[in-house]
């Protein structure tokens, strides 16, 4: 499997999405075609007012990046179905050179593996010496199941489709001992094997057996398929040689009579680390793979852990790995389009990265288009102007520079849309304080940050005005509180930003030692006035790393 993800970061804003979409666009028509915008969280109602202004579908969710059984596996499935003959699974192992066959019933799911030793101890079973078993000679099948299986024709056939249990016999004696043999079995499970041994056959419709295969593709005569009428025996004719038919006959049971009921079996979005030992220390040879409805849509060997996921990411509006989606460690990173700070991430080879300290990823890659002479088309250019316009708050962030505002001139031009007035419908069109639970909104714009040997996090919500904010402020608290204690983070932040006024309000849960380093107006318990502060990335960041040293600094004092 070959794809190439260009995927933002967790809880993806409007930038990430944007960044996303119009950079796959870019490789696409740069030579690409593999590159595929992505995202690993949920749009909010502000990325959704954008993609439905502009006509974009949202990016192809992927929630895990790591390698999956889906990647490797076998997608075309042989099987045989419950109802077909050994002969039928035989032929078809012989022809692909397969050891297992998976028995699909008419829904897709797997009822069982055929193995091709246990179908050789069924059709070759060891003599048994007890007397009365006569295992070697039973056979399992209805009639039309044992003329198909030789390929023969069912001259006489009554209740052919029934299943039931056959004694085999061989008319390959004289006369008298045929019938004296005869006499042993109960002629209605007696199915007697001859060619043209005209008294044999006549003998065994006389005694009324269940069935007589005529070997040879020899043709029956008329006399004898009347008086097999009267009889109710059945005839089947054979065109295979006596000794070959009888070898067949064991062959036309049904498969779901001999197959292993007991398997192991995978969910296709399964990660391969996860099953790999599991899979390798089992007694099976072959998995079957199932979708999240039970259905079989591929089959999984041990040998498919070798295969190569061939599966790359390009990462754009982030360059940390506790920002990336999940499974980003395990596949190979060949480019990083980004704005802010660098952090700890390492690469198996030289990459493609580029950082720029400008307001917005999408102006990057705006300027990529621009740059290369790349056609850019109208609505990827509304959605970089959006890009654009909700990270640098329409050029009114300290983050804001020159470059955002050459860039965003140029898509306004392209794309037909007024920078000013679309801003004011974007942060209208949706507010976390008023639509989301606490709990969703504290973690709609959430990063995670390592600094000085601790973790934390830093969210953002982008509102018109603080009414809603003070409505809400306990439960606010209250959510921020349950998420840093379930994430184990030293403190959590929540910077609630008036996209109005260009002030914030900030919101810290966590040690205590830390939270009295916060010099900035407290309007009440955990919550603070940061006047003239409107970015997380270049204002509240830094003030918050500085915190902590100022923190170790005076434990070390």
């Amino acid at each position: 499997m070959s794809e190439i993800l260009v995927i933002g970061h967790k809880n993806p804003d409007t930038d990430a999405i944007c960044s996303a979409i119009g950079y796959a666009e870019f490789k696409r028509r740069t030579g690409l075609p593999e590159a595929i915008a992505a995202r690993c969280g949920d749009t909010n109602d502000r990325i959704d007012f954008v993609l439905n202004t502009f006509g974009v579908a949202a990016p192809k969710f992927v929630a895990d990046v790591s390698p999956k059984i889906a990647d490797v596996m076998q997608r075309k499935i042989l099987s045989v179905r419950p109802d077909s003959t050994a002969a039928e699974a035989l032929r078809l192992m012989d022809e692909k050179n397969l050891r297992i066959l998976p028995v699909m019933d008419g829904e897709q799911k797997c009822r069982g593996l055929l193995s091709l030793f246990k179908l050789s101890k069924f059709l070759f079973p060891a003599v048994n010496r007890h007397p009365g078993r006569q295992n070697s000679r039973e056979v399992l099948s209805s009639l039309a199941g044992l003329a198909q299986t030789l390929d023969g024709q069912l001259i006489v056939g009554r209740d052919a489709e029934r299943e039931e249990e056959l004694i085999l016999m061989i008319g390959a004696m004289g006369l008298e001992s045929f019938a004296a043999r005869l006499d042993k079995f109960p002629p209605e499970k007696s199915c007697v094997i001859v060619g043209d041994r005209w008294d044999i056959q006549n003998i065994a419709i006389r005694e009324g057996v269940r069935v007589l295969i005529v070997t040879g593709g020899i043709t029956v005569d008329p006399k004898t398929v009347e008086a097999a009428h009267k009889k109710n025996v059945s005839v089947i004719t054979s065109p295979h040689d006596t000794a070959t038919t009888a070898s067949l006959c064991r062959a036309a049971v049904a498969v779901r009579h001999v197959l292993n009921e007991e398997f192991l079996c995978f969910r296709e979005n399964a990660p391969l680390a996860a099953v790999r030992e599991e899979a390798t220390a089992s007694g099976y040879l072959v998995f079957p793979v199932l979708d999240s409805e039970g259905r079989t849509v591929g089959i999984l060997s041990k040998t498919d852990f070798l295969k190569t996921v061939t599966r790359k990411l390009i990462l754009v509006d982030h360059n940390e790995l506790s920002q990336a989606v999940p499974g980003a460690d395990e596949v190979e990173i060949i480019e990083i389009i980004d704005h802010h700070r660098l952090g700890a991430m390492a690469t198996q080879q030289p990459i493609l990265f580029r950082n720029e300290p400008v307001g917005s990823t999408s102006t990057i890659v705006a300027d990529c288009f621009f740059r290369h002479g790349v056609e850019l088309p109208k609505p990827i250019a509304g959605l970089l102007l959006a890009g654009v316009v909700s990270d640098t708050l329409n050029l009114t962030s300290p983050t804001t520079t020159t470059r955002d505002t050459e860039i965003l001139r140029k898509l306004e031009e392209i794309s037909q849309v007024n920078a000013r007035e679309f801003t004011e419908k974007l942060f209208a069109s949706g507010s976390l304080l008023t639509l989301k639970p606490a709990p969703q909104a504290i973690a709609t714009d959430c990063k995670e940050y390592a600094e000085a040997g601790v973790k934390f996090s830093v969210a953002q919500i982008e509102e018109i005005g603080f009414e809603q904010f003070w409505k809400r402020k306990d439960e606010l608290l209250a959510a921020l509180e349950g998420y840093r204690a379930r994430q184990a983070y030293y403190f959590s932040t929540l910077l609630v930003t008036d996209v109005a006024t260009q002030s914030s309000l900030l919101l810290v849960v966590g040690d205590e030692k830390f939270i009295r380093r916060i010099d900035h107006p407290r309007r009440e318990p955990g919550i603070y006035e940061l006047r003239d502060v409107v970015s997380r990335k270049k204002q509240l960041l830094p003030y918050l790393t500085h915190c902590l040293r100022e923190k170790e600094k005076g434990l070390k004092g």
